[in-house]
């Protein structure tokens, strides 16, 4: 089991998978380009403006490892990006330049095959100073208002990251502002609703219990002290936020107040996606590349 993100590093390298950037002249993707070919973790295909592209790479030495695929307009770049996907000219897709949802509307064409019938959200994994394992984060960024289904559906994506990670049956934590039932707040109903599902083999592979406050998902002297029992308790790989205020800010607090390392990646279709921010660190950015890499791989053995 991976407890440390540089890990992912030393596993992904050498993998020789191909990533497809989708519009990819922006300096920002392209240092995260360089940092990937430099720790080998992957060859890149960049979908986009020929001169642009070229002149950016030139500015910050980015020398070998990738191939240019000219496009004449940013619809025609994505369209490409995605179709190489789609023939299995590549293995991973990465945003550049563009959109998310505009992105993701043209992966999520038929035509292209792309889709499970998952939700589609952001798995974030984080390295936290003095916590003992690593956490996984659904969803701090796509999905706004989960409903019971998108939640099951997330808890099915973060699976699969944290499997990928050598967690072999990951525990997982339906957040709320309680531990306790109550009609007047449906996140807590939701929670419920999802524990039983697992335990009746609805949702696979995983342990739930919910509804949790953060405190006692993460530390076993709250859950004790709260009287709580459970096997998740204290003990979650992975964290399931009520919504996107709630994701976002935790996400943001780890990073920018507890100086947490994290990687992300886009789960809920046939091939991950690589999503890199220009808020993310250099080193997110370079994690993020490793995370999804292993994913394709079929995870840390």
């Amino acid at each position: 089991m991976i407890r440390k993100l540089s890990s992912l590093l030393n596993l992904a390298q050498g993998s020789k998978k191909k990533v497809s950037v989708a519009v990819a002249e922006d300096k920002v993707v392209l240092k995260a380009v360089k940092a990937a070919i430099d720790n080998e973790l992957a060859e890149f295909q960049l979908f986009g403006n020929a001169s642009s592209i070229e002149r950016m790479c030139s500015e910050i030495g980015l020398t070998r490892g990738y191939e240019i695929i000219p496009a004449n307009s940013s619809a025609e770049a994505v369209a490409a990006a995605v179709e190489a996907i789609a023939t299995g000219r590549a293995d991973l897709l990465m945003k550049g330049k563009v959109k998310t949802g505009d992105l993701l509307s043209v992966y999520l064409k038929e035509e292209y095959g792309l889709r499970t019938g998952r939700t589609m959200n952001l798995v974030s994994v984080f390295e936290i100073p003095d916590f003992d394992r690593l956490l996984v984060v659904t969803d701090a960024g796509m999905v706004i208002a989960p409903d019971l289904r998108q939640k099951a559906d997330s808890i099915v994506n973060a699976t699969k990251v944290a499997i990928a990670l050598g967690i072999k049956t990951p525990k997982v934590a339906v957040l709320g502002a309680i531990e306790v039932v109550n009609e007047k707040m449906p996140v807590t109903m939701e929670a419920a609703v999802l524990s039983k599902m697992a335990q009746r083999h609805q949702i696979p592979d995983v342990i739930i219990d919910g509804p949790l406050a953060l405190d006692n998902a993460v530390s076993i002297e709250a859950a004790e002290h709260k009287g709580i029992e459970s096997p998740v308790a204290g003990k979650a790989d992975i964290l399931v936020m009520p919504d996107i205020e709630a994701g976002n800010i935790f996400y943001k607090a780890m990073v920018f107040l507890g100086k947490a390392l994290v990687a992300s990646t886009i789960m809920g279709g046939k091939v991950p996606i690589i999503l890199t921010s220009r808020a993310d660190s250099d080193k997110t950015k370079l994690l993020s590349i490793a995370l999804n890499v292993i994913i394709s791989k079929g995870g840390s053995k």
